[in-house]
């Protein structure tokens, strides 16, 4: 028997049904059935162990989260080297306290500095720690030791996959190397569409030039040689308030809720739909992002008769898929209608109990991993 027959595939299923598993027992097998093929393969001891760790480190990342799934979160990045004495340490812990008081869980990387200010601003009860093991510096923080939603990772890539995938905005302050590293990456999947539209905060203390100078040097290297385009610009916010900057993050889910790809159809949920009026308005604005046709309303029935979140209005339509930016501000555009309501706080409630991250379970399976591209 080869590692590619159906037997194989057949054998897995079997032993699936043998340990009690019910759910999604075609993708278990098959994921069964890659590691009997790695294992043909003879890649070598070391790349076997890569895979192992890999694999252990992500189930562990990914079971830690799921019973706060109902709850929106923010991934907080920035310097370990900040001591608690420094104006920036303040603030990252303000913004922490303000983003718990509105309903969010803040994601650190569990170590000191910034990632301290985060863990004590939100308290133990609204704090993950996605911790790195490293030979220097990185200690886990006393706010989040020893607690059940602190997961340590030997790999970089793994760590980074869990907090795109379980966050919903993130919020960088100064930092170094790390910081710069997780910001650019993050800006870069928004960027080109490899995970959803999120917030994207630069936060530091009032007087500070640490962002302006980043964003001079984006503006002057970046953008002044054509190497991004101007709206580009749009998919980072940055504030010496940390009121502000909560406010920004909250403002993002006060009318768009998630999107999700329907053939080649876009589908944007959101709490209110715009007025006959405002939607023309909205598909002349955003005309550019289309190929072809318009922007049309729909209801949950029309477009998802078994989907999620039945009582939410659909805009639907033909997206370029490559203009992420003016999508942004279409997001934003949605969420100042002056049809909405006063905004409310996102908060569990809003959220909903059986919500997975951006929508609920059956959100996730639409988009598994949300690093997960359309058509992947």
């Amino acid at each position: 028997m080869r590692a590619s027959d159906p037997a194989v595939l057949s054998r897995c299923l079997e032993i699936l049904a043998e340990a009690g598993v019910e759910n999604d027992t075609q993708l278990a097998a098959e994921l069964m059935q890659t590691v009997v093929r790695l294992a043909a393969d003879n890649p070598g001891r070391a790349e076997m162990k890569l895979m192992l760790r890999s694999f252990k480190e992500l189930r562990h990342g990914f079971k830690a989260f799921k019973p706060y799934r109902s709850r929106r979160k923010i991934s907080m990045f920035g310097s370990a080297r900040t001591a608690p004495g420094d104006p920036d340490y303040a603030i990252a812990e303000q913004f922490a306290r303000l983003a718990a008081g509105a309903g969010f869980m803040v994601i650190t990387g569990a170590g000191g500095g910034i990632m301290q200010a985060g863990n004590e601003g939100a308290g133990l009860a609204q704090s993950f720690g996605v911790a790195i093991k490293l030979p220097f510096e990185q200690q886990t923080n006393q706010v989040i030791a020893g607690d059940q939603k602190l997961i340590h990772f030997r790999y970089f890539f793994s760590r980074k996959l869990v907090f795109v995938k379980e966050t919903h905005a993130v919020a960088l302050f100064p930092g170094g190397f790390g910081t710069h590293d997780e910001g650019f990456e993050v800006l870069t999947l928004v960027q080109t569409g490899r995970c959803d539209p999120m917030p994207i905060v630069m936060v530091e203390h009032p007087g500070g030039s640490y962002w302006h100078a980043w964003d001079e040097f984006v503006r002057t290297e970046l953008l002044g040689n054509g190497l991004i385009s101007p709206d580009d610009t749009a998919l980072y916010y940055i504030t010496t308030d940390p009121a502000a900057a909560v406010r920004h993050v909250e403002r993002f889910y006060r009318n768009y809720h998630s999107l999700r790809y329907i053939d080649d159809d876009l589908v944007l949920r959101i709490k209110s739909a715009p007025t006959p009026h405002e939607l023309v308005a909205i598909a002349a604005e955003f005309a550019d992002i289309l190929s072809e046709g318009t922007i049309a309303l729909r209801t949950a029935a029309e477009v998802e008769p078994d989907g999620p979140l039945p009582g939410m209005a659909r805009l639907v339509f033909r997206f370029n898929r490559r203009s992420l930016a003016r999508l942004r501000m279409m997001i934003d555009r949605l969420n100042s209608l002056e049809s909405l309501a006063a905004a409310q706080p996102a908060d569990a409630a809003e959220v909903g109990a059986d919500i997975s991250d951006r929508g609920v379970a059956t959100i996730a399976e639409e988009e598994s991993i949300k690093l997960a591209g359309p058509g992947t």
